[in-house]
């Protein structure tokens, strides 16, 4: 059910939803240290008995100060906590700081890849113990006059306790306050609940008990908002097809959370803001409500520079955005990748701020500076085959609020690149036609990748309608694309300007993307500081005319779901308000660049793997057009909207659009292109081609004979009857005189077209039977989306029914026009419909 509050919470860490069920906090009054050291319990062998602070932390200790001390004595680690961190919350994330030697290319695990998150507080216990506390926020309630939630909400939500420490000495003045000395040795040298594996990334890396013996703690540091410890850890294998043990060094870090925390922003479904949700007792009046908080860095101006914010000048926020280049970084790549974050600002004076982001390179010789200090953001560079990047972020489960990201930027995504442009751009842009391109071409390749996955750190979404509001010919007009770019918005997967063609003369600033008129705005939205209002409720009305009014004046701005199974306006890798269109100048492209690889990707005393490769990337290509156009059959355009606009929610893709997609599909993909079979560079390759077209096939009549899609048929005839439909019937009736063209026109059935029907069969069969197949779930609002839910519940059996006996109808009068193995395949086709109408049987897919 769609809710227009409720989106998807997307969890790029691997790291739960949690939720707040918290009082707000005020600063910690000073107290005098009499009236804070607790009374040592005179029993005989009592718990929690005191020793002299010298007499616990020796000469001997070596100590860190920071967030608060740490100390090492040999083998025993202690932490001093002060009175006034005991119930602040404590952000653990933990990290993998060194990974193991011979795991890849089987398991791709490396240093940098964050392994679980918790938040923790101390409390004081009796018997002079600390306990350590993991915090789970899920429900929250603000109200805690008498009568209010805050205490049924709290009594109804004991956190766990996940270890207890006896204090072993008071430490403090009166200046500072007392701190509490608890040994932790034993619960750093063990596995526990807060510095560990989450649990799926042990089973991702299969990782058995952990073996005390051959762990230890390497070390704990102290800065002023974290404290750094670092564990190497021996674990065997949880099965038994790995003999060897595994060894990690762990960084886990401890960040102080604010005492108050940041004001949070209401997500909403038509900007695209990762989120965590939370039930909120103080919501709605007359129900619980369950609310999503947008993930957001918290700018605010500084108090001298409010005024001047809020007449509309441009100021410096308080604390800006700053990311540090790993200095394992190769040096002619890391100016690139700082442009590729700077390349922000400008959006983020859309906002109200200037200076508001940079990129910074990592100091060198300064041994304050850490990689793993949690208060750093950093680009990490990571020696793998690994041909991808990704921007995870950690935040204020509280708030939403980013407290720090650690961009994962592994050294193969050069290829990946390299094989986009050179499919996508070879035909346009001379600069492709080579494996190895110069310098600044990769570098600005590089560039764009790092600006996507900055977005993604800044709290952005994937944006997969972005590139449908650009009318196709507008691609080719040099003025625009030059302009404007070729989508609204670097979240998209728009990669490169594959619609233009080489008489259009478009040059690479035509061809890339870039930070667009969506990224701006969804920056604006996100990050306005908004002092006016004292509660995400009351900053709603505002934040809700501010969308409509956007749209209203730029349909650009409009943000598309990236899992949405039937919109054939979200999607990967599209581009254009008309994908047909698009997708043949795409296939116009491929067919001027396949004749060319050969040259292209020739090398010196190489072999042909070059070419092997760059074929593959050809039709992946051609099988990405082909997807593109399939999802507009049967497809329902869903566009999330407020009370207060106007037009509709849900609408079917228009007739028109649906059968100039069937007639693509028909010219294109059941009837393969002689030019896509008749390559010659097959023949120095030794692959076929025949699979990809297999596989571009089954995907197509999967997608459109599954049982979702004859849903949406059925549905539509029932919620859009005043509108002209294009219906499942008639759909079916099309699909047949494609795929069984040979049946009307009796030419002789080939060895592919045979392959073809029985695929075409074998699908048609599956609307006898239920066949979930889970695309993705929504976290927004807990349901699951099914792609091919239960066919037996609704009418697709009958209308299936009624199709196989037609196509029985004309397969049985054709045979006689067929010969041979073609006729035998007729028999055989009409021995399997009789089966499944007859048995109910499934056929084996």
């Amino acid at each position: 059910m769609y809710k227009l509050k409720f989106i998807p919470v997307f969890l790029l860490m691997g790291v739960p939803v949690f939720c707040l069920a918290q009082k707000k906090d005020t600063p910690a009054q000073a107290v005098a240290v009499k009236d804070t050291i607790p009374k040592v319990d005179s029993a005989k062998n009592a718990p929690g008995q005191l020793k002299k602070y010298e007499e616990v932390i020796t000469q001997k200790a070596i100590t860190k100060n920071g967030m608060f001390r740490v100390h090492q004595i040999e083998e025993q680690y202690f932490f001093e906590i002060p009175d006034s961190l005991l119930n602040r919350d404590i952000l653990v994330v933990n990290r993998i700081s060194k990974a193991p030697a011979g795991l890849r290319p089987y398991v791709n695990v490396y240093a940098g890849d964050q392994i679980a998150e918790n938040v923790i507080r101390f409390e004081r216990g009796p018997f002079n113990r600390l306990f350590m506390k993991r915090m789970i926020f899920r429900e929250k309630s603000a109200d805690s006059t008498e009568n209010g939630l805050y205490r049924a909400v709290v009594n109804s939500s004991l956190q766990p306790i996940v270890a207890a420490f006896p204090v072993k000495a008071l430490g403090g003045d009166r200046v500072a306050g007392i701190t509490y000395v608890i040994d932790v040795s034993s619960f750093l040298q063990t596995e526990n609940e807060i510095f560990h594996f989450g649990p799926e990334a042990r089973k991702g890396l299969s990782l058995g008990g952990v073996q005390t013996d051959k762990s230890y703690v390497a070390g704990l540091n102290a800065f002023p908002l974290n404290v750094e410890v670092k564990m190497v850890r021996t674990y065997m294998p949880a099965t038994p097809t790995s003999l060897l043990p595994t060894t990690y060094e762990v960084n886990s870090s401890l960040l102080l959370l604010p005492r108050v925390p940041m004001k949070p922003r209401y997500a909403d479904a038509r900007v695209g803001f990762f989120s965590r949700g939370m039930v909120d007792f103080d919501a709605e009046p007359q129900r619980v409500a369950s609310k999503y908080y947008a993930t957001r860095w918290r700018l605010e101006p500084k108090p001298e520079d409010r005024e001047r914010y809020l007449r509309g000048e441009l100021v410096e926020p308080q604390k800006p955005i700053i990311y540090y280049i790993d200095p394992a970084t190769p040096k002619k790549w890391v100016p690139y990748l700082i442009a590729g974050v700077n390349d922000w600002q400008k959006a983020f004076e859309q906002a109200g701020f200037k200076n508001a982001i940079k990129a910074l390179r990592a100091p060198e010789n300064d041994s304050t500076w850490s990689i793993d200090d949690a208060r750093h953001n950093v680009i990490v560079y990571k020696p793998s085959a690994i041909a991808n990047a990704s921007g995870p972020h950690v935040h204020d489960p509280r708030s939403g609020e980013i407290i720090e990201t650690h961009i994962n930027w592994y050294h193969n995504i050069m290829s990946l690149v390299h094989d986009w442009y050179m499919i996508q751009a070879g035909a346009i842009d001379p600069k492709a036609r080579t494996m190895q391109f110069d310098d600044e071409l990769m570098g600005q390749l590089i560039r764009f990748v790092s600006s996507h996955e900055v977005g993604h750190t800044l709290g952005l979404m994937h944006n997969f309608a972005s590139s449908s509001t650009v009318p196709v010919e507008k691609l080719r007009d040099k003025k625009y694309v030059e302009e404007n770019g070729h989508t609204p918005s670097i979240m998209d997967y728009a990669r490169f300007n594959y619609v233009a063609q080489p008489e259009d003369n478009i040059t690479e600033k035509g061809i890339f993307p870039r930070i667009g008129a969506y990224d701006k705005w969804a920056i604006q939205w996100g990050y306005r500081w908004l002092p006016q209002f004292d509660s995400p409720a009351a900053e709603t009305p505002y934040l809700n005319k501010l969308i409509i009014d956007s749209l209203n004046r730029n349909k650009q701005l409009i943000f598309g779901f990236e899992m949405d199974a039937y919109d054939p306006r979200y999607q990967s890798e599209d581009l254009g308000d008309d994908a047909v269109l698009a997708s043949t100048y795409g296939l116009k492209n491929l067919k001027r660049i396949l004749p060319k690889l050969a040259e292209w990707t020739k090398e010196p005393n190489e072999g042909y793997e070059n070419l092997r490769e760059i074929s593959t990337q050809v039709f992946r290509q051609y099988m990405l057009y082909m997807a593109h156009v399939w999802k507009s059959v049967g497809g329902i355009y869903t566009t999330p909207k407020s009370v207060e606009q106007h037009g509709p929610v849900f609408e079917p893709v228009p007739y028109e659009k649906q059968k100039a997609a069937m007639k693509f599909l028909d010219n294109n993909l059941f009837n393969i292109p002689d030019w896509l079979t008749s390559d010659n560079s097959f023949d120095l390759t030794g692959s076929s081609p025949d699979p990809y077209f297999q596989v571009a096939q089954s995907g197509a009549l999967s997608r459109l004979l599954g049982s979702g899609n004859l849903i949406n048929f059925i549905k539509n005839e029932t919620r859009f009857r005043n509108k002209k439909l294009y219906t499942g019937a008639e759909f079916l009736d099309d699909l047949k005189k494609s795929v069984w063209s040979e049946l009307y026109s009796h030419k002789p059935i080939d060895v592919n077209r045979r392959g073809l029907q029985r695929m075409y069969i074998t699908e048609a069969c599956h609307a006898f039977r239920a066949v979930n197949e889970l695309v993705g779930r929504n976290y927004g609002n807990g349901t699951q989306i099914y792609i091919n839910p239960d066919p037996t519940g609704a009418d697709v059996e009958g209308l299936m029914r009624t199709h196989l006996l037609s196509l029985k109808k004309d397969i049985t009068q054709a045979i006689p026009f067929q010969k041979g193995l073609a006729k035998d395949h007729l028999q055989n086709i009409i021995a399997r419909i009789d089966k499944v109408l007859k048995d109910g049987e499934p056929l084996i897919r």
